[in-house]
């Protein structure tokens, strides 16, 4: 990295808990080489007089999780800012068309959270192939009659069809992590991404009609948008042929949960780490069914893998100070079709 030419203004704007996991003493040390740094160094919300006169001269924010909204009187109280690095995913909760208005660079660290959830979901494709959550749920029923075991349909990782439904960053690399293994065919249904990409990272782009019918595993990566909203519905999940395994790691509501619940209820094998609502009542049929694996959303950076969306938020820091251009860059344009 280019060492920087100067050193801006920062603060720190997340809450307590996401400041301590995400900023260790090698993270530290790279901010303060990076930036200059002012009393307080860090906020979690803006109220106080001190916090409000640090954000009047700051030139970068380093947001995380539990940031407050950046408002437009958050804005006119911070003339001269002109960076927002969001060490985290979604920038949408917080940082409004406004500040697009006022020409602010906006970068996200959603690529480097990917990573986490990209392993959990190619975790979850490789265990639903055989059936493994669910055969283990048959087993403190069935104990020691293994007869359970056809109960489950095909219990095979080859030739086996993976739908993906978003072709985001997630989408790409998981699809990248099973072309190395080359144990099944990836099909992509996404309208918006280019077929060419799709076919450069070794899937094939496919349409809802003739997907749905082949997915062994259909997997959820695309994000929460009125568009997408309750898009996988009782019509969807019909489609899905016999034994199929249902994995949700980007957002609930890109299910219809009443849909979902019938499907389940009548064999649809599904792992849910998102539900909608989050998390589901505690009457919900979901909870009780041996075809339903139910994670309480731990797919995205936890602990210390946090640290690693800390990391790319200084890098973005680094480049920012030594004038290059950013490797994560979010626009209006971007944000209307990103999670």
């Amino acid at each position: 990295m280019t060492p920087a030419v100067r050193r801006p203004e920062t603060l720190l704007l997340m809450n307590d808990r996401s400041r301590q996991t995400q900023f260790g003493p090698p993270e530290w040390e790279r901010l303060r080489a990076a930036a200059t740094l002012g009393q307080p160094v860090a906020a979690a919300d803006l109220d106080s007089a001190a916090v409000r006169a640090r954000l009047a001269e700051v030139e970068v924010l380093i947001t995380s999780w539990g940031c407050p909204v950046l408002d437009t009187a958050v804005l006119e109280a911070a003339p001269r800012l002109r960076a927002v690095l969001h060490a985290a995913g979604t920038v949408r909760h917080h940082v409004p068309p406004a500040a697009f208005d006022r020409d602010l660079l906006v970068t996200t660290a959603a690529g480097a959270n990917a990573e986490p959830v990209a392993h959990f979901t190619l975790g979850a494709i490789l265990w639903a192939f055989k059936k493994v959550p669910f055969l283990a749920a048959d087993a403190r029923r069935f104990r020691t009659d293994w007869s359970y075991r056809e109960g489950r349909g095909e219990l095979s990782g080859r030739d086996r069809t993976v739908v993906l439904v978003g072709f985001s960053r997630i989408g790409r690399r998981v699809t990248a992590l099973l072309r190395q293994l080359d144990l099944a065919r990836v099909l992509v249904v996404d309208p918006v991404a280019d077929p060419a990409d799709i076919v450069a990272a070794g899937a094939r782009p496919a349409r809802w009609d003739e997907a749905l019918p082949q997915a062994d595993v259909l997997s959820l990566h695309a994000p929460s948008l009125p568009e997408t909203h309750h898009m996988i519905g009782a019509a969807e999940l019909a489609a899905l042929p016999p034994g199929a395994v249902l994995i949700n790691t980007a957002r609930g509501a890109l299910v219809d949960t009443a849909a979902l619940e019938d499907a389940c209820r009548a064999g649809l094998h599904a792992v849910l780490d998102v539900t909608d609502p989050e998390p589901l009542p505690a009457t919900s049929p979901l909870y009780d069914l041996p075809n339903v694996v139910l994670t309480p959303h731990i797919a995205g950076s936890l602990g210390s893998e946090t640290r690693t969306l800390a990391a790319a938020a200084l890098t973005e820091l680094e480049r920012y100070a030594a004038g290059l251009p950013p490797l994560a860059a979010v626009t209006r344009q971007s944000l209307a079709v990103q999670a």
